[in-house]
């Protein structure tokens, strides 16, 4: 688990990236955390730095949108979804699990 900062310092609608190889992004939609890639399957954008409405946020470089439950696009140009991760609060600090990578799945 990957210590991400106190819930307070996230309020809704803002967004954290996680510095992490490859970076994830967390977000505070509407008081729902969701952790997701940071990095938008279309292009190299930093997704944490997207426009968050709802559950979908939206990439600042070409437009794509993910749904952060699922990170599957919701629209072109991105056709590749992200992956989700886990995020736990604990003792008032999130903290994120992060999925395994593909390549390195059992």
């Amino acid at each position: 688990m990957i210590p991400v900062c106190r819930l307070e310092d996230l309020p809704a609608g803002e967004s954290v990236r996680i510095d992490t190889t490859p970076p994830i992004a967390v977000f505070n939609a509407d008081g729902e955390l969701y952790a997701i890639d940071d990095t938008c399957s279309h292009q190299d954008a930093s997704l944490s730095e997207g426009w968050l409405e709802g559950c979908l946020v939206e990439c600042p470089l070409h437009a794509a949108s993910f749904d952060l439950r699922t990170g599957q696009p919701t629209c072109l140009p991105a056709r590749r979804p992200v992956r989700t991760h886990e995020v736990v609060v604990a003792d008032g600090v999130i903290h994120v699990r992060p999925a395994a990578q593909e390549d390195t799945a059992a």
